[in-house]
């Protein structure tokens, strides 16, 4: 059966999944570890996958869930942060290993996560901390020089960070620390950007994310009269990225193409004009700039810019630049 889906996941239908996941689901429950394995190694590699089957399987003993854990894009930020607050160390390594983690994810992880969990986290460049986040690795630093070598080599350590990781360093580490300091963190951001750029791209993004199945569901909830900005703001705080993207398109009647590229990107203008001509309220906008992709790729205060300059837009200037474009692209 999962070799079956896995082989037919692109050109099944919405309601096909479902069927697929509820048969998984129960099938899974009667098998031994080594079919359970094999199952979640084929559901993995999947961006479309039977959601409910891959969450149970993912919170499995760490032989099952390994892989799942590793790289499955179904799995959602909450549902890792569930995982890594609950289950053993060995899930938290295996989640530590992930491309990317939010802050959100990684709080859990140096919170709960042994010496071993931070050391992979720490390594890991497309791992975001928050302010807390990072002090619980420095902490953790003090007697642990491989985790200090980790956050020496990191890209996104602000000034302050570095100075407090030279105050507990070894002479080593302090050494490799002194150079990056004499830098500045104006000379670092470049670097940085880079980085983020390469492992960040908006095709990488793009990839990850099942926009078929999610036009199916929008779609359903707009033939019930349930699509509205309210829903839309809902699907962005549950971290439903492919659907927030595809309500957004339905919402501003614009093309799906048009609006996933540009709420992936880093230039969030697009965005803010077409948001800001149709009316919607900044809690929703505030809330889009939060989900998925950009959850990842845009810091505090490029989220912070981004909503004051959508205070400021005048909505007539904002229809006046979408009308632009349109009479544009007619032509």
């Amino acid at each position: 059966m999962a070799v079956l889906f896995s082989l037919t996941s692109e050109k099944c239908s919405d309601e096909q999944v479902d069927i697929y996941d509820s048969v998984l689901l129960r099938l899974v429950d009667m098998v031994e570890a080594e079919v359970r394995r094999f199952v979640a190694e084929r559901l993995a590699e999947l961006r479309r996958g039977p959601e409910r089957t891959i969450r149970q399987l993912a919170g499995d003993e760490i032989d099952v869930a390994d892989a799942l854990l590793r790289r499955s894009p179904v799995l959602r930020d909450c549902d890792l942060v569930d995982i890594a607050d609950v289950q053993s160390n060995a899930h938290r390594l295996a989640i530590a290993q992930r491309d990317v983690l939010s802050e959100q994810v990684t709080d859990v992880l140096v919170a709960r996560g042994d010496i071993r969990v931070k050391r992979r986290v720490a390594a890991n460049q497309g791992a975001a901390f928050s302010v807390e986040g990072m002090a619980g690795l420095i902490e953790a630093a003090t007697s642990d020089q491989t985790l200090q070598l980790a956050l020496s080599d990191r890209s996104d350590l602000a000034d302050e960070q570095i100075q407090q990781l030279v105050s507990i360093a070894t002479e080593a580490v302090r050494q490799k620390l002194a150079g990056l300091n004499s830098g500045g963190a104006a000379e670092r951001l470049p670097q940085a950007a880079d980085i983020a750029v390469q492992r960040m791209s908006n095709d990488y993004w793009l990839s990850r994310y099942d926009f078929e199945t999610a036009r199916s569901r929008v779609m359903a909830l707009a033939r019930e009269g349930r699509l509205n900005e309210a829903t839309l703001r809902w699907l962005a705080a549950d971290d439903r990225f492919a659907e927030a993207v595809v309500a957004f398109a339905c919402l501003t009647r614009i093309g799906l193409n048009e609006a996933s590229h540009w709420m992936v990107r880093l230039d969030v203008e697009p965005f803010l004009i077409v948001s800001k001509a149709h009316g919607l309220s900044p809690l929703t906008v505030a809330t889009l700039l939060k989900v998925g992709p950009w959850r990842h790729r845009l810091t505090v205060q490029a989220r912070a810019l981004a909503m004051a300059h959508y205070e400021m837009l005048r909505q007539d200037d904002a229809r006046q630049r979408l009308a632009h474009w349109d009479s544009m692209t007619s032509h």
